[in-house]
C-alpha cells in the first residue's frame, strides 16, 4: 500500500481533532463520514476531512491509518489502558504546515466577505511553533490587508507572541524583503517529510547477555498496538527467566 500525498494531508487533518483522545477507530470513522452519537456529540463531524474516504469500508480506513503510523506519520500512546493516536514529529512538522495555511485561507476568505474581525481569543494558547510558523506565513505575504488582524492579536496575547506579531506588523508596513530561500527551504523539508519512513527490523541489545537480537518490523507493530515497551533482553534470555520463574514457582 502506498498513499497519496492527498491522503497523508487528510489522515494528519482527521487526527489533529483527536489527538491524545482517540484512538485508530475513531479517527476511521471521522475519515468514514460515520454518523454514530459520539462523532457528533463531540463534533467532529465538523473536521474538514469528515467523510473523505466515506466510499470505502472501515477496515480499509484502519489499514490507511496503521500505514502512517508504520510509515512513522502517528503513533499510538497509552493512556491508562487506551490507546491514542498522536504525532510523530514528522507528523507534526506536516500538519502545522497544513494547518497554518488553513488559518491564513480562512482570514482570507473572512477578508474577502468583509466580516467583523473576529475575537481573536481562537488562536490564543494553540501550540507555540504552529502559531510562530503561522505568523511567519503571514509576514512573508508582505500583505497589509492582514494589519488589522494582526493588531487586534496583539491586544490578547502573552508577551513573546505578541512581539513576534509586532515584528511581523512592522515587517509589512516596511515592506521587507521577502526570504524566498527559507521558504523553498521550508517546502522541500515538507516534501521530504511527507515520503515517510519506511520501516525497517531494529537491531537492539540484550540488557542481559549484551549479545545484539533483531526485533523485526512485525514484533514492532504488534508491541506498539498492545502499548509494550520494546523488549529489553533477546529470545533466549526472555526464555531463560522464564523458565527459572516456573522452576522456582514449583520447585
Amino acid at each position: 500500500m502506498e498513499l497519496t500525498v492527498d491522503e497523508k494531508l487528510a489522515i494528519l487533518r482527521a487526527a489533529d481533532e483527536l489527538i491524545a483522545q482517540g484512538g485508530r477507530n475513531l479517527l476511521a470513522k471521522i475519515l468514514k463520514g460515520s454518523r454514530e452519537k459520539k462523532i457528533l456529540a463531540l463534533g467532529l463531524d465538523k473536521c474538514p476531512v469528515y467523510g473523505y474516504f466515506k466510499s470505502e469500508k472501515i477496515a480499509d480506513i484502519v489499514d490507511k491509518v496503521d500505514w502512517m503510523i508504520d510509515y512513522d506519520f502517528l503513533d499510538i500512546q497509552y493512556f491508562g489502558k487506551l490507546p491514542k493516536i498522536v504525532f510523530t514529529e514528522r507528523g507534526w512538522k506536516i500538519e502545522s504546515d497544513q494547518l497554518s495555511d488553513e488559518f491564513l485561507a480562512e482570514w482570507d476568505t473572512w477578508i474577502e466577505e468583509d466580516r467583523p474581525l473576529p475575537n481573536m481569543e481562537y488562536l490564543k494558547d494553540r501550540n507555540r511553533n504552529l502559531i510562530l510558523l503561522f505568523l511567519e506565513k503571514v509576514k512573508e505575504t508582505g500583505d497589509r490587508k492582514y494589519i488589522p488582524y494582526l493588531k487586534a492579536w496583539e491586544k490578547i496575547e502573552y508577551k513573546k507572541v505578541r512581539a513576534k506579531i509586532r515584528s511581523s506588523i512592522e515587517a509589512i508596513e516596511s515592506n521587507q524583503e521577502i526570504d524566498h530561500m527559507a521558504i523553498q527551504n521550508r517546502e522541500a523539508e515538507i516534501q521530504e517529510a511527507l515520503l515517510g519512513s519506511a520501516p525497517q527490523d531494529m537491531l537492539l541489545k540484550c540488557w542481559e547477555c549484551g549479545n545484539r537480537f533483531t526485533f523485526t518490523v512485525g514484533e514492532q507493530q504488534f508491541y506498539k498496538q498492545k502499548g509494550f515497551d520494546f523488549p529489553k533482553r533477546c529470545k533466549e534470555c526472555r526464555d531463560r527467566r522464564k523458565y527459572e520463574e516456573f522452576y522456582e514457582e514449583f520447585y
